[in-house]
């Protein structure tokens, strides 16, 4: 049926693009996807992909330069090669977090990623909880940005049916994801109020809502030096929580996140591997980690038989 599919993988998630092939019952594309010694990417595509519709599978995640080199290389490769279309599978988006100009003479360097991978030559591109949804008006191809709701919450449902719960957006910008959790799991909703006072660093002010003998569930689209998430983790405690967890879709964990979230008031936190864990993430038992690949499978399978994307979320 897929006979006209051939999913590639960069460096960064080849684990995740064999469970998207093992999904769909595709073998994984042959090719090396090397570095020469000065650093320089080196991609060969080892089979012929004359007219077929090929699926690129790489996370812009750290090293995040030489990833997304390597993208735009192997999309190079491929469009020499005669791909019919070419779609870059982006399951963590780097860069996403410079998204605008935060202050004078800064880049948007979200768009600047957007317009290189656009040249390069890729046709769509697929992602997964973009930081900033206003991302996709960067590119001038369709963006399919999907959302990993189903996979979290339906682990939520399960881990928590019965129990007093409620969810907490860390930040007020991500009281829209928090509140969607709330209403799908009926439970109620809060919100902690921060001040940031410099690059990852950032000074919890209060609480807004009730968490007192409940089970918090802390909601974020990314985990980075796991600060803000053990603030707030802290202030949740502080204010009566029973117990604490925390959700979010990409595991960065950069720095010293792990060392934080290790000695934190944190039972639980819950990722997707969207991004790989590192040596060090893979050697705690606080991280447990969903796999997005159904859910990027089937947005494949849907896109190469002109079905709908977006009724995945409806």
């Amino acid at each position: 049926m897929y006979d006209k599919i051939r999913i590639f993988s960069g460096n960064s998630n080849p684990a995740l693009a064999g469970k998207i092939c093992d999904n769909l019952g595709v073998p994984l594309g042959n090719a090396r996807v090397k570095t020469f010694s000065d650093g320089e990417v080196q991609v060969e595509i080892c089979e012929n992909v004359r007219g077929r519709d090929v699926y690129v599978v790489q996370s812009t995640c750290a090293p995040t330069n030489d990833n997304l080199m390597e993208l735009l290389v192997i999309t190079d490769a491929l469009k020499r090669a005669s791909a019919a279309t070419i779609t870059a599978v982006m399951p963590y988006y780097g860069y996403a977090r410079q998204d605008r100009k935060a202050a004078p003479r800064t880049p948007i360097s979200a768009k600047l990623v957007a317009d290189l991978i656009t040249t390069a030559g890729i046709d769509r591109v697929v992602t997964v909880d973009l930081h900033a949804g206003q991302i996709q008006g960067f590119f001038d191809i369709p963006v399919d940005n999907l959302y990993a709701v189903p996979v979290i919450l339906g682990y939520l449902k399960e881990r928590f049916a019965g129990q007093d719960v409620v969810m907490v957006s860390p930040d007020a910008g991500g009281a829209e994801r928090a509140r969607a959790f709330a209403k799908r799991l009926a439970c109620p909703m809060a919100m902690i109020d921060k001040r940031r006072t410099a690059p990852n660093v950032a000074e919890v002010m209060h609480l807004i809502g009730d968490v007192k003998d409940k089970i918090a569930i802390i909601l974020d689209d990314m985990i980075d030096t796991a600060g803000t998430l053990t603030q707030a983790a802290g202030a949740l405690k502080q204010n009566g929580a029973a117990a604490i967890y925390a959700a979010a879709t990409h595991g960065v964990l950069s720095g010293p996140a792990i060392d934080r979230l290790n000695g934190s008031v944190i039972e639980e936190v819950l990722l997707t591997d969207s991004i790989p864990l590192g040596e060090k993430a893979e050697r705690t038992s606080r991280v447990k980690v969903l796999s997005v690949a159904p859910l990027l499978a089937e947005a494949i399978r849907r896109i190469h038989e002109d079905e709908s994307v977006s009724s995945l979320f409806v």
